[in-house]
């Protein structure tokens, strides 16, 4: 008789079948365009068990700390030079909870594979196949799904964020709609590029960074070589910056064969966490999209000639995430609403709000709505 898994957190049955109807999507397309070191797809029942696995292990403690960890579905023979145990062991929420403290390091997955129904845990490993399912565990209760990107850049793909009875679905859709920012299409896999270099995959580095300092800030984003958006700061500036700081600026510039050296995405990473620190303090940081500093701790203000921001509309690349017409007071504190301003008075502008709760949301101005749009990018940072 066929021994059933019954997942006992309901919520892994909920998206277990979309999640794997994603990855056999991107597959396929992948093997028609002879993409090369593919992953296999769980099947729907396989990731219903693994999700309901980590759940209850994400709520269990060891030694007072709670898991992080990071389980990827794979042979040992996809992972170039694994990490192999003497003796599988298996994949249960006792047996995670045990592991964790070994395995919680950035880049180390545990490597699951399956027999038959049940699945075991074979290894560790800092190399997976394109398209690999991952499921991390990174808190109690929040797991999240996803996937290496094909061109291998360090910020993998959210495909599902659970969180308790929440599940949001990733909906890469939302990246079609008119006017979307560069960083959204870039995260949703879609005009990626494969260079750590690139304008846009350093905003994604900014934002990552802003989010993990958890003191919640705003990063104005402005074109070089323009002092408009001085129009829409309080004068005189606080913290004036004076040369601009390019620190990020003068490694950007690098050409692609250098930006491959892992010395300089240390020193890159460095570079971004040295600016991002200053959004934490009460004010707007502004930089330029050639990413130098040009002050921080800046007071918004409508600018003398403009009008208050009444809409914005605001989406969420999740399935059922709009867009819908709210006012600025709707989508969070102080800081959302004078960054809307701000994209209202300065319309080549953006910006970017972290709060402190973890949300990360993108305003920018549609010139298709002739309004303010905001974009909550939180569920494609975790």
């Amino acid at each position: 008789m066929e021994v059933v898994h019954e997942s006992s957190y309901q919520a892994a049955s909920k998206v277990a079948g979309s999640i794997a109807a994603h990855f056999v999507k991107h597959l396929i397309a992948a093997q028609e365009n002879q993409e090369e070191d593919l992953a296999i797809v769980p099947e729907p029942r396989l990731i219903e068990k693994m999700i309901d696995i980590a759940f209850w292990a994400s709520l269990q403690r060891e030694e007072g700390h709670a898991p992080r960890i990071s389980l990827a579905f794979l042979m040992p023979s996809q992972a170039g030079k694994p990490l192999l145990f003497q003796k599988r062991l298996p994949l249960n929420s006792k047996v995670l909870s045990k592991l964790a403290p070994g395995v919680e390091r950035p880049g180390v997955h545990v490597g699951v594979w399956c027999e038959g129904d049940e699945l075991y845990i074979w290894g560790t490993t800092t190399k997976l196949p394109n398209y690999c399912f991952v499921l991390d565990v990174s808190e109690p209760g929040l797991l999240v799904v996803k996937h290496r990107r094909i061109i291998g850049l360090g910020k993998f793909t959210n495909v599902a964020v659970l969180k308790g009875d929440q599940v949001k679905v990733v909906d890469e859709n939302s990246a079609l709609l008119p006017d979307s920012p560069a960083m959204l299409t870039s995260l949703l896999g879609l005009d990626s590029s494969p260079l750590w270099n690139d304008p846009v995959n350093v905003l994604i580095q900014i934002a990552v960074s802003m989010r993990a300092h958890q003191h919640g800030g705003i990063l104005l984003v402005t074109p070089a070589g323009n002092d408009c958006w001085k129009e829409s700061i309080v004068q005189p500036l606080q913290y004036p910056v004076y040369p601009a700081f390019s620190g990020v600026a003068d490694l950007t510039s690098h050409d692609c064969r250098k930006v491959t050296d892992i010395h300089w995405q240390t020193a890159l990473k460095r570079e971004i966490d040295n600016i991002t620190g200053l959004t934490a303090v009460d004010g707007a940081t502004v930089i330029n999209d050639k990413h130098e500093l040009l002050t921080f701790g800046a007071k918004i203000a409508r600018a003398s000639k403009s009008t208050p921001v009444d809409q914005v509309l605001l989406m969420e690349p999740v399935i059922g995430g709009g867009p819908v017409l709210v006012h600025p007071s709707g989508i969070g504190g102080t800081r959302h609403f004078s960054a809307a301003q701000f994209i209202h008075d300065q319309k080549n502008a953006l910006a970017l709000v972290a709060s402190q709760d973890g949300y990360f949301t993108i305003f920018s101005w549609s010139p298709h709505h002739q309004l303010v749009q905001g974009h909550r990018i939180d569920i494609l940072l975790i």
